[in-house]
């Protein structure tokens, strides 16, 4: 009798684990690890109903996910896109090696992420690469992903990638609300058409940077057509208190509103604190800010982390370099402070995504900026070295200076008319 019971009890709890599926998976903070699990894969990347995937990432990152800033925005992307692949029947756990900066500690995290076990490692900041490409060659069944550089797609191991975003098209339309709100001053009295001078604090004078406040001063432009810019590098993606300097002194230098390719919120505070206007990066700063910053833009990393691991997990290959922009929702706009915006602000920035988006509005047209007083006809895109050699690509075709076109990480380093750069050491 007990056989017969036992024998009962054991197909009983063997049809209750085939209703449930099988393993749920794990908290996704949890460092305990899980194997992917192949079986019950759908044609979409999906599962069978009941059925969970598995997969361990890790993410090495510059700074942490307090800094309101660079770091926070890739938390952001985390956290979209596990739930985007949680609804497609994927668990995501998560490793991460915060503030690791651009270093021989790098190479180490990469080693520690790959040895626990991560079948996916995404280096965060531009430096990281150099030690993540140390690392790479020998877990040849590892994927690596460089955010934000350039060496990965072009070298001979085909484990390494490299992503970015169109960013500088997130830019030109802040540059757009900045300008209005200049255009506003200007029209109520409160400024002269001269006195319509932006502040821009600069990581370094690479190109991503060069890149992103160009367009920004070209979409403000756009509206504003007086607009002038200075900017100041401050040789760190993330110090607070040099960007607080740098903002103070533009404040200082007569500079109305401020912007910003740094990664802390003290641009936005000094702003405030000096009655000046701001536009933000990686992070909505109205928070901090509300009586100066107006708006912001940022990539949403949610994409393209959806599409890489859903990739890895079905066993297929992805990009080598990645690229995409506003019309893709990789980037995207902060919530505009109305409270603050220039009337009008809101339907304009509309009117412009679309054309963008389109591609009826290109942000590098040539017609709209000068060199030297004279159009510029001619351009070479950066090799892979970052060098401008002879034979690199020609960049300006079709009247604009195609950017993030041959490859994902900017190249456009040109110094263009009413831009002052302060500094250039960085």
């Amino acid at each position: 009798m007990k056989k017969v019971l036992a024998l009962l009890l054991a197909l009983s709890m063997a049809l209750a684990l085939v209703a449930c599926g099988g393993n749920s998976g794990g908290n996704s903070s949890s460092n305990s690890g899980g194997q992917t699990n192949n079986g019950g894969q759908t044609d979409d990347g999906g599962s069978s109903e009941g059925e969970t995937k598995h997969i361990k990432v890790g993410m090495v990152c510059i700074g942490d996910e307090n800094d309101q800033g660079y770091t926070y925005n890739f938390m952001r992307g985390v956290e979209g896109a596990t739930e985007d692949l949680k609804a497609k029947g994927i668990e995501v756990e998560w490793v991460f090696k915060y503030n690791i900066l651009e270093n021989s500690g790098c190479e180490d995290a990469n080693i520690e992420l790959a040895e626990d076990g991560c079948q996916l490692i995404i280096d965060n900041s531009f430096g990281h690469e150099e030690f993540m490409l140390k690392v790479a060659p020998d877990y040849p069944d590892i994927q690596f992903v460089a955010c934000t550089n350039q060496a990965s797609w072009g070298d001979d191991l085909p484990n390494t990638h490299n992503a970015f975003a169109n960013i500088y098209e997130g830019r030109y339309l802040a540059g757009v609300a900045a300008g209005m709100k200049l255009q506003q001053m200007i029209d109520d009295g409160e400024i002269t058409a001269d006195q319509a001078v932006i502040g821009y604090v600069g990581a370094y004078s690479f190109a991503e940077v060069i890149s992103g406040f160009t367009s920004y001063f070209l979409g403000a432009r756009s509206v504003c057509p007086s607009v002038t810019m200075k900017v100041q590098f401050v040789g760190s993606w993330s110090d607070a208190t040099e960007e607080a300097n740098a903002a103070s002194a533009l404040c200082d230098m007569g500079c109305v509103l401020i912007s910003q390719h740094s990664d802390n919120t003290t641009p936005a505070t000094t702003a405030q604190s000096k009655g000046a206007f701001h536009t933000g990066y990686n992070n909505d700063m109205t928070g901090v800010a509300p009586e100066a910053s107006i708006i912001g833009t940022r990539i949403d990393w949610s994409v393209y982390f959806t599409h890489i691991i859903e990739c890895v997990v079905n066993g297929e290959e992805f990009e080598q370099d990645w690229c995409k922009g506003l019309a893709d929702g990789a980037v995207v706009l902060t919530p505009l402070n109305e409270a603050i915006a220039a009337p009008g602000t809101a339907e304009k920035l509309e009117e412009v995504e679309a054309a963008i988006k389109s591609g009826e509005l290109n942000v590098f047209d040539t017609s709209t900026f000068t060199v030297d007083g004279a159009e510029l006809t001619q351009a070479f895109a950066l090799d892979t070295d970052g060098d401008y050699a002879a034979d690199s690509e020609e960049a300006v075709f079709d009247g604009a200076f195609h950017e993030s076109y041959f490859q994902s990480a900017p190249y456009f380093t040109i110094e263009i008319d009413g831009i002052e750069w302060l500094n250039s050491e960085y």
